[in-house]
C-alpha cells in the first residue's frame, strides 16, 4: 500500500487524538524491571519523551545507559503508534543540549496511510511480555530470525544471533557470574527489591510476582533468571518448558547517549516483530552492568562493537504469528 504525501498543515486538533494515543501505548515499552523510567507528554503540538530521575536505578545503572535504552524503547511505542494512527512522525532527537534529560520531541509531519507493517507492529504493542525461565521451544525458522536481524538494522542497530554453541554457552556463564555476584551484593538486592511486587499489588510498575517463577520451578538452564523475590517474594509463574532458546546480543557501533536511545528504538521494533511472529523474549543485562564483563563482551562476541543488550528468543506454549507476519516478511 503506498503512503499519501504528507499534509501541508497538520491540523493539531484533529491529530490530538492521535498523540493521546501514543502516549497511553508507550507505557506497555519494555524497561529495565518495569520501572518505566520515562516521562512522555503530550504537550501541544508535541510529545515530548525525557528521563525520569526518580526512577533511574542509581546502583545498577549508575551511567543511565539502560534507562536511555528504556525511553528508546518507549519512543519507538509512541512512532509506531502514531503511524498506525496515519500521522507521520517528525522526530528531534537530543534537541536541546541543556536539558540533557529531553531525549526527543515528536510532532506531525501530516497524515500518511499506515502500511501493513505498522499495522502489525501497532497490534503487537498489548499482547508484548517480557518471558522468563526456560522456553517449550527454539526459534524454528531462518526467515524469523531474518525479520529480527532486520527490524534491528532499521533503526540503526546489530541484533547479532549467537549460532554457535559454544559462543552461547561462553554468555551464559558471563551471565551467570554477573548475577551470582549480584546475589551478593546488598545495594543491588534492595535496589531490585524495591522494583518487586507482591502478588495481587495493584501497582502497574515493576516486576510482579505473577510474572517470574518461584526459585524452585526453574529449571536448571544455560542462562540463570535473576533472583527477584530475594526470600521476600514468592514468584507465582508455573514456568513451562526446559529450551534456552536462540541467544542473541542487541550492539550499536557507538556508544553515547543517541545510540542508547537508539538501541532502545531497535529493541522494541525487534521485541514487536518477535511477537508478530510468535516469538517471545527474555532479557539477561547482568553482565552488561559490570563495565569489564560488558567491554568483554564487547570485545570478544561483538567484533568490537558496544553490547546494549542481550536476549533469548523462543517460542512461548501460544506461538501463533501474527495474522500480517507473513505476508510483510515476504514483502507483500
Amino acid at each position: 500500500m503506498s503512503a499519501q504525501a504528507p499534509s501541508a498543515r497538520p491540523n493539531p486538533s484533529s491529530e490530538a487524538p492521535a498523540l493521546d494515543a501514543a502516549v497511553r501505548a508507550s507505557a506497555h515499552a519494555p524497561s529495565v524491571h518495569g520501572t518505566r523510567p520515562w516521562t512522555v507528554r503530550h504537550v501541544g503540538d508535541r510529545i515530548t519523551v525525557g528521563t525520569d530521575p526518580d526512577r533511574r536505578l542509581a546502583v545498577r545503572d549508575p551511567d543511565a545507559r539502560e534507562q536511555v535504552v528504556s525511553c528508546g524503547a518507549a519512543l519507538f511505542t509512541v512512532l509506531v503508534t502514531l503511524r498506525a494512527h496515519g500521522v507521520r512522525p517528525a522526530v528531534r532527537e537530543l534537541p536541546d543540549p541543556d536539558r540533557p534529560g529531553l531525549l526527543a520531541e515528536v510532532r506531525s509531519a501530516g497524515a500518511a496511510e499506515p502500511d501493513a507493517r505498522d499495522r502489525m507492529l501497532h497490534e503487537s504493542v498489548g499482547p508484548r511480555r517480557t518471558h522468563r525461565g526456560p522456553f517449550p521451544a527454539d526459534v524454528d525458522d531462518v526467515r524469523t530470525v531474518r525479520a529480527l536481524v532486520s527490524a534491528a538494522a532499521a533503526e540503526g542497530a546489530v541484533l547479532r544471533p549467537l549460532g554457535d554453541e559454544r559462543l552461547m554457552r561462553s554468555l551464559a556463564g558471563l551471565v551467570a557470574a554477573a548475577e551470582f555476584l549480584h546475589r551478593c551484593e546488598r545495594d543491588t538486592g534492595e535496589e531490585l527489591a524495591r522494583w518487586v511486587r507482591a502478588p495481587g499489588a495493584a501497582d502497574p510498575d515493576g516486576v510482579h510476582a505473577e510474572d517470574f517463577p518461584p526459585p524452585d520451578r526453574v529449571a536448571d538452564t544455560l542462562f540463570p533468571d535473576r533472583d527477584y523475590g530475594r526470600g521476600r517474594v514468592r514468584g507465582l509463574l508455573d514456568p513451562h518448558g526446559d529450551v534456552a532458546g536462540t541467544a542473541a546480543l542487541l550492539t550499536t557501533s557507538g556508544d553515547g547517549r543517541g545510540d542508547h536511545l537508539a538501541a532502545g528504538r531497535a529493541l522494541q521494533r525487534v521485541l514487536l516483530t518477535a511477537a508478530a511472529g510468535g516469538v517471545s523474549s527474555a532479557f539477561h543485562t547482568q553482565p552488561l552492568e559490570e563495565p569489564h564483563l560488558r567491554a568483554f563482551i564487547g570485545e570478544r562476541l561483538c567484533d568490537g562493537a558496544h553490547p546494549q543488550m542481550i536476549l533469548r528468543l523462543g517460542r512461548g506454549l501460544d506461538a501463533r504469528p501474527h495474522r500480517l507476519f507473513a505476508s510483510v516478511e515476504d514483502g507483500g
